[in-house]
């Protein structure tokens, strides 16, 4: 480092080099301050310097060593893990996206030191880096593999990423549920939180995480050479293999500390190293220890503005802070790679996952018809079999027309019927959303989820149930679709210029869920009621009534015409524009309108069942398997598996882990994950699914 300065400065890049640095320290030394000068009490600069040097046990000296130190040095350290965790994944993955919260190691880390906590609680005590080292190394393997190993592209990364982060996101929230006692607590600090009673946690993870960073020290030569090919540092007689494999499990050991210390914190790994790089320098010796400095600054930056809120909203997770930072500058981010040749041709990549069909010899009418004696029979049983109490066949026919046993016609009528009445429509109306954004946008990997409108819509009902607690229906209706809406418009405009490029489209999805994300985790921390707004977020057909029911039905009633009228239109915009227009379509008009119908149908199932993942995906793919790109073939079949897909994720939810409930939501992603993933899997060895 020092021969390196002492021979650059003479020039002027090297100035420039030296400046920079200098200025990430300064701003690092601020955010200091400003972090062990605020909070419940807020003192002065001299104050916070004469308590450090020279404290003599008053309260404002206690206040500082043993409560607001703490929690500065945990930033300091987390922040420093993060930026050079996500500086080396990027180096060595050659891939600017990568990032632990992007390869799903955050989500690893978290699910196993929940896991840790509910089956192992003396042991995770002592060894919380143990769980979630495991956590991390595990996920970072799947995705890496799911994404095609050296074949994986940028995009393909980040959308394995996606789908690994989900389903471990959903076995997470299944852990909660369960054990809603511990449930505030792990949910809060599962969002980020650089909060520390003591030096405890500080004690067990900083020389851990001083020993990988100086682990890295003797392989920036590397690094700098890994940036010219792999081809060309092996010619230069570098290791490339253990170079890589040394570098990643410093970069997941450094994030998995970060978890174990203060939980999942996304996109300090990605805005640190990109803004040092953006700054032109690349030469790892400075692009690291600047990019832990700055990181560090960042992280505790974030923290810095959850303070002004602690009087009013209590304490603000950190992580929800970095996202909503993070989110828009991810959004910059694409646009400046869909500008530039690199980002262009990144972004392009397909996904690989885009339709091929199975040649069925059942006809259209038949196999419609096995779908639909599925769906009844599967409603028959939630019907008769769910609940405290079995129906025979007698009872229920008796109860339907309004015979037999008051209580047994209030248990068919008013519960069991509205409640699976809501998942019937729910998952009809999820899966036509989704085949109608797909079709809009040209992407066979958008749905409701995916593209940001399920968070959008999730912020909006959370926003009116922290104010008006009892809101009624049509009000969360009104408030989802604003969500949805302000979602779409984001997605949509980010990715307009670019065509509706597929990567383009998933990466402003996934940066708009971000920030949606982090409004959600700061809102339902704020709901009078935490464990009912978190079963909601999850998506629960629970004690779902007529009054949820019928506004779903309405909508679907009105809506599933449109999209079934609009079939030729929707073909014709799979077509490049000029195809298409030269084929008499408007094409702005009908991806408008089809767009227009999908945000509104995901709008209306968000206010009434909650967010639900994964059905807007699973059942178009799985229609067009069945019976290939003809829209309203598509439509009618779409609607009916994704009606099976929620009303089996409703029975199973409800019998699976007696007495207690899993959210229908939680059970479609842990029935829809396995067949991404191995629709991922099966792309990534180059069988085009």
């Amino acid at each position: 480092m020092r021969r390196y300065f002492m021979s650059s400065l003479a020039d002027k890049q090297g100035w420039k080099t030296f400046g920079i640095v200098l200025g990430c320290i300064l701003f690092l030394f601020l955010m200091l301050m400003i972090n062990l000068s605020q909070g419940q009490v807020n003192m002065g600069l001299f104050d916070v310097m004469q308590a450090l040097l020279h404290g003599q046990g008053t309260a404002a000296d206690q206040m500082i060593w043993q409560f607001r130190l703490p929690r500065t040095v945990a930033g300091l350290l987390c922040g420093a893990a993060l930026a050079v965790a996500g500086a080396l994944l990027q180096t060595i993955l050659r891939n600017p996206l990568a990032s632990a919260g992007t390869l799903g190691i955050n989500a690893g880390a978290y699910f196993a030191v929940v896991v840790g906590t509910i089956a192992f609680p003396a042991f995770i005590s002592r060894f919380p880096m143990v769980f979630a080292l495991a956590g991390g190394f595990g996920a970072v393997l799947v995705v890496y593999a799911l994404a095609g190993g050296s074949r994986s592209t940028p995009i393909r990364v980040v959308l394995a990423g996606m789908i690994v982060t989900l389903l471990l996101s959903s076995f997470t929230s299944v852990a909660q549920i369960l054990f809603l006692e511990d449930a505030r607590n792990l949910f809060a600090w599962g969002s980020g939180s650089l909060a520390q009673n003591n030096w405890k946690g500080v004690k067990v993870t900083w020389p851990w995480i001083i020993l990988a960073l100086a682990c890295v020290v003797p392989f920036m030569k590397s690094l700098d050479l890994l940036g010219f090919g792999e081809e060309s540092a092996a010619s230069l007689g570098q290791r490339v293999l253990q170079t890589k494999l040394m570098m990643l499990a410093i970069a997941v050991l450094l994030a998995t500390l970060s978890v174990s210390l203060a939980g999942p914190i996304g996109f300090v790994g990605l805005l640190a190293p990109h803004m040092i790089r953006l700054m032109e320098i690349r030469r790892h010796q400075i692009l690291l220890p600047a990019s832990a400095v700055l990181g560090a600054g960042i992280l505790l930056g974030a923290d810095a503005l959850t303070y002004p809120f602690q009087a009013t909203y209590g304490n603000l997770p950190v992580g929800a802070v970095t996202a909503a930072i993070g989110g828009p500058w991810l959004i910059w981010m694409i646009i400046r790679m869909r500008k530039s040749k690199a980002g262009g041709h990144a972004t392009h990549s397909k996904t690989g996952m885009s339709g091929r069909t199975i040649q069925t010899k059942i006809a259209f009418p038949l196999l419609c018809t096995i779908l639909g004696v599925l769906l009844f029979l599967l409603l028959l049983y939630g019907i008769m079999r769910t609940g405290g109490m079995a129906l025979s066949a007698k009872q229920l026919w008796l109860a339907i027309f309004g015979y037999g046993d008051e209580q047994l016609r209030h248990i068919v009528w008013n519960l069991r019927l509205p409640r699976l009445t809501a998942a019937l429509f729910g998952g009809a109306a999820l899966a036509i959303a989704g085949l109608l954004i797909q079709g809009a946008v040209r992407n066979p990997m958008a749905d409701p989820s995916v593209i940001g409108v399920t968070s959008g819509a999730g912020s909006g009902v959370l926003t009116i149930l922290v104010i008006w607690p009892y809101a009624p229906g049509w009000v969360l209706t009104i408030f989802a679709f604003i969500g949805a809406v302000i979602a779409a418009m984001i997605v949509f405009g980010i990715a307009w210029r670019s065509g509706f490029n597929p990567g383009i489209l998933i990466l402003g999805g996934v940066s708009v869920t971000a920030v949606g994300t982090a409004l959600i985790q700061f809102l339902v921390l704020k709901t009078t009621s935490f464990s009912a707004a978190l079963i909601w977020l999850a998506g629960s057909t629970y004690a779902r009534g007529w009054s949820d029911a019928i506004p779903l039905m309405l909508a679907s009633f009105l809506l599933f015409p449109i999209a079934w009228w609009l079939g030729k239109r929707v073909e014709l915009l799979a077509f490049d524009d000029g195809v298409a227009l030269g084929l008499g379509l408007h094409v702005q008009r009908s991806r408008l309108i089809a767009a227009a119908i999908g945000v509104t149908l995901a709008s209306t199932v968000v206010a009434t069942v909650g967010t639900i993942g994964f059905v807007g995906l699973l059942a178009p793919h799985a229609a067009r398997l069945l019976t290939g790109q003809q829209h309203r073939k598509m439509v009618v079949l779409s609607a009916i598996i994704g009606a099976i897909v929620l009303t089996a994720a409703d029975i199973s939810g409800r019998l699976i882990a007696l007495p207690k409930e899993i959210p229908s939501g939680l059970m479609v992603a842990l029935i829809g994950s396995p067949y991404l993933l191995y629709l991922l899997y099966q792309s990534g060895k180059g069988r085009m699914i």
